[in-house]
C-alpha cells in the first residue's frame, strides 16, 4: 500500500489547476451567531462537475501515461466520483466506464452521461458494486481509479484544504463529511503537514455510522448497504483511508437524518447555497456539538451540490 506524501500533494496541485475552479469561501453572520463559532464554508459545490471529487479524479487521469490512458479509466461510484472522473476523462479525450447503483440520483446519472461516461448499473450494495465492476474492468482493461482508496485521488483531494487555508489563514478546526474517507484523508494529509495544530473532525450520518464505529473500535467495520439521505456517504472505509483517519482525525461526530435535512434546509434558506445532503452533515454535527466549537475558527467543507431537484429531502412524497 503506497501512502501519498505531501510531495504528491504539491505535484497534484500543479497538475489539476488547469482543470478545476478555485472555489470560494463563504461566511454567514447568522450561522456564526447560531453556532457560537466563526465558520468558513469551503464551497466545493461550485467546483467543476459540482463536487470536490474532480480534484482527485483530475489528478489520477492527467497523471496517467499515454499508453495506459489509451485504454481509458473505470470506477464504481454512487455519483460524484463517477461524474468527476467522466469530466476529467472527457478533458483528456479517453473513455470512462462507471458502475453505479440503480438507486443513484438521476441527476448524477444524467451528469455522468453528459460528460461522456459509460454507465453499467448494479444493485445498491458494496458487494454488488464490486462484483459488477470486476466484470467491467476485465472487459475493458481500463485503469481503475478508486473513488477514495487511491493515493492519486487522496493527493488530489488534499488540494482543497490547502486552498482553504490560503483563503482563511489559521483555523482551529476543519470539519468534513466522511463516507469512504477520501476527502477526510486528503484533509489529514494536507493539514498534518501545513497546519498540524488544526484539529480535524469527520462528520457522519447516524444511519451510516460505520466510520464512527470503526474509529471507536480501532479497526474497520464495514456496512454493506446503509440507508441514509446522505447518498454520498454510504461506502465504507478502506485500508488507505483508515490509515489517515486512525492517525490524524480528532473525532468522528454523527447526526441523525432529521438533523442532516434541517441543516441542509438551513443553508439553502440562509446562505442561498445549493448543496446536497452529504454536504450538510458537517453543519449538523457542529450544531449538535456547539460547546466543542464555541469561539473557534472552523473550516466547513461543503463537498458537493449535485442534488436531485425533483427529490429534495423536505418535499412531501
Amino acid at each position: 500500500m503506497y501512502i501519498p506524501t505531501f510531495d504528491d500533494v504539491k505535484v497534484a496541485r500543479e497538475r489539476v489547476t488547469p482543470y478545476i475552479h478555485k472555489t470560494p469561501v463563504l461566511t454567514s453572520t447568522f450561522m456564526n451567531d447560531l453556532t457560537g463559532a466563526e465558520l468558513f464554508f469551503k464551497c466545493e459545490n461550485f467546483q467543476k462537475a459540482g463536487a470536490f471529487k474532480v480534484r482527485g479524479a483530475s489528478n489520477a487521469v492527467f497523471g496517467l501515461s499515454d499508453e495506459i490512458a489509451a485504454k481509458g479509466v473505470a470506477t464504481h461510484s454512487s455519483g460524484n466520483h463517477a461524474l468527476s472522473l467522466s469530466y476529467a476523462a472527457g478533458r483528456r479525450g479517453i473513455p470512462c466506464h462507471v458502475v453505479m447503483p440503480s438507486t443513484a440520483p438521476q441527476a448524477k446519472k444524467d451528469a455522468v452521461i453528459g460528460y461522456g461516461g459509460i454507465i453499467t448499473e448494479c444493485e445498491p450494495s458494496t458487494t454488488s458494486r464490486e462484483a459488477v465492476f470486476a466484470e467491467v474492468q476485465a472487459a475493458t482493461g481500463a485503469d481503475f481509479v478508486h473513488p477514495y482508496n487511491d493515493p492519486r485521488v487522496i493527493a488530489g483531494q488534499a488540494t482543497c484544504s490547502l486552498e482553504l487555508l490560503d483563503q482563511t489563514g489559521d483555523l482551529d478546526a476543519v470539519v468534513a463529511p466522511i463516507g469512504g474517507g477520501g476527502m477526510i484523508s486528503g484533509t489529514c494529509l494536507a493539514l498534518s503537514n501545513v497546519a498540524p495544530d488544526t484539529k480535524i473532525y469527520a462528520a457522519e450520518p447516524k444511519n451510516a455510522d460505520d466510520a464512527y464505529r470503526s474509529f471507536k473500535a480501532g479497526h474497520i467495520i464495514a456496512d454493506d448497504a446503509p440507508d441514509t439521505v446522505a447518498d454520498g456517504l454510504k461506502v465504507p472505509l478502506k485500508d488507505l483511508t483508515w490509515h489517515f483517519v486512525s492517525n490524524h482525525v480528532e473525532d468522528i461526530l454523527i447526526a441523525t437524518e432529521e438533523e442532516i435535512v434541517d441543516a441542509m434546509k438551513l443553508i439553502w434558506q440562509r446562505m442561498k447555497i445549493v448543496m446536497e445532503p452529504s454536504s450538510a452533515v458537517p453543519l449538523a454535527t457542529i450544531l449538535k456539538n456547539k460547546d466543542l466549537f464555541a469561539g473557534k475558527r472552523v473550516g466547513v467543507i461543503i463537498t458537493g451540490g449535485n442534488v436531485d431537484m425533483d427529490k429534495l429531502p423536505w418535499m412531501k412524497n
